[in-house]
């Protein structure tokens, strides 16, 4: 019997078995972004719609408060609220490299919010990064660490967001460049970086490590920018705490497995709550983006929950091999860098950060202005973060154990660019720190990412 490709010309079969692959390819992509869908009827999903409507309506004070503290540990705030706008009535633009996502109404609002969800919607959205009317959300929305969130959690958050007054604010159009924003790209982008991740505990570990691991994998979703993020915006699994270069805001969230970067493995967990809680410790100060989720977020948790955030990430950065110690030579410097940095930072930086880099403590033993000899973040091999410092101030969170933190002023518009790499060099390389030259280049580099 001649089978139907036998005779046909190889250039015709190469086409048909392209076809035919590519059907495959896109079964493949929609099953794996809808199937959960098609296997349920009509019948199924109406008496799940009713029965969770009808839990929802008797949710108790208890659950409704913890929804409340589960949304501050999750930071909801910051991503569903404009500018001095209602708080979680959502169309806040958040920027990518693929262009703006704009954040969805979270108040119970029939026709612009969740007034017409179910708790089964909402878990879907947090489980599967899918709304309610089956279309795929952009991974702005960080679904892959909400899906580590439990269903008991979904359901006490979505309690609580159903309390709050209702407010008509529709989401705006999203500005992605074509086709990113488009449902089948997003499907595409989904099967090859995306799958739930359900919290398994860890049965070798305590009871309060997993705790803080459900709370740094997924509500707290630190690896949303302490880790790298690829080519087409996917960032590493839950747990990755690898650190990387933040996307747009041209930050870098140090790796906090590794000690010459985050010091955790030698930190007492007791100076990481505190740095958690206020923003500041003996030997660290948060500034920027982690700032904000100090001020936001962390400040309003509850001691054990910081404790056991803490634990945790002590244990990730002892429990990694660390690489060998390396010595590293001393930057060959010009006398023209050299001279021209020490002045800088004897007209910008010696009153605060002392003559020999060796800062101010507080009285009550937090930084005040942080010593810069030995300092980690000076000696990060990425100099982004000093660059954005010196451009923008460094403000510490506004925190109830630290209400008045100390600031660095702007320079963006006092220092050049090369005076700006000259003093940075000079912070790179004195009092002991052995780091590589910053370049005028690099600093007009991230000066221009932010658009000054």
């Amino acid at each position: 019997m001649k089978r139907p490709w036998q005779g046909m010309h190889p250039v015709k079969r190469l086409g048909w078995v392209t076809l035919i692959s590519l059907a495959v390819l896109a079964i493949g992509v929609v099953w794996d972004n809808w199937g959960d869908l098609l296997l349920h009827t009509p019948t199924t999903a109406t008496q799940i719609t009713t029965t969770e409507t009808a839990q929802t309506q008797q949710a108790s004070a208890d659950q409704i408060e913890q929804g409340r503290y589960l949304a501050l540990a999750g930071n909801c705030m910051a991503c569903h609220t404009t500018r001095g706008g209602t708080p979680l009535a959502g169309g806040r633009r958040i920027d990518t490299p693929f262009g703006g996502v704009y954040s969805s109404n979270l108040t119970p609002d029939p026709a612009t919010g969740l007034g017409q969800w179910t708790a089964q919607d909402f878990w879907q959205a947090l489980h599967r990064g899918r709304s309610k009317d089956a279309r795929l959300l952009a991974p702005a929305f960080p679904y892959n660490h909400t899906s580590v969130i439990t269903r008991q959690d979904s359901d006490a958050i979505f309690s609580w967001l159903n309390t709050l007054p209702p407010v008509v604010q529709a989401q705006p159009a999203h500005t992605l460049v074509w086709p990113v924003g488009t449902q089948p790209a997003l499907a595409v982008w989904r099967s090859l970086f995306f799958e739930p991740s359900p919290f398994q505990a860890d049965k070798s570990q305590s009871a309060e490590w997993n705790r803080g691991a459900y709370l740094v994998q997924g509500l707290g979703h630190c690896a949303a920018c302490h880790s790298p993020r690829n080519a087409l915006g996917a960032s590493g699994a839950v747990n990755d705490l690898s650190g990387g270069l933040m996307p747009v805001v041209n930050w870098y969230a140090p790796d906090l497995t590794r000690e010459a970067e985050s010091g955790l493995a030698s930190t007492p967990v007791t100076e990481i709550v505190r740095l958690l809680r206020t923003g500041g410790s003996a030997t660290a100060q948060t500034s920027g983006p982690m700032g904000e989720v100090v001020q936001h977020s962390l400040q309003h948790l509850k001691p054990a929950d910081l404790q056991a955030m803490a634990l945790y990430l002590q244990s990730r950065a002892q429990s990694t091999p660390q690489p060998a110690p390396t010595t590293t030579k001393p930057s060959r410097i010009s006398l023209q860098v050299a001279t021209q940095g020490a002045k800088v930072y004897e007209r910008q930086c010696l009153q605060c950060h002392g003559e020999h880099g060796e800062g101010i403590p507080t009285a009550s033993g937090e930084v005040a202005y942080p010593a810069l000899a030995g300092n980690r973040a000076v000696l990060l091999n990425d100099p982004t973060n000093l660059v954005q410092l010196v451009l923008y101030g460094g403000y510490g969170p506004a925190t109830l154990g630290h209400p008045r933190p100390f600031g660095m002023p702007p320079a963006v518009l006092d220092l050049q660019d090369r005076d700006i790499a000259a003093v940075l060099t000079h912070l790179r390389t004195r009092w002991g720190n052995q780091a590589s030259e910053v370049t005028p280049l690099q600093v007009n580099r991230i000066r221009a990412a932010q658009g000054q």
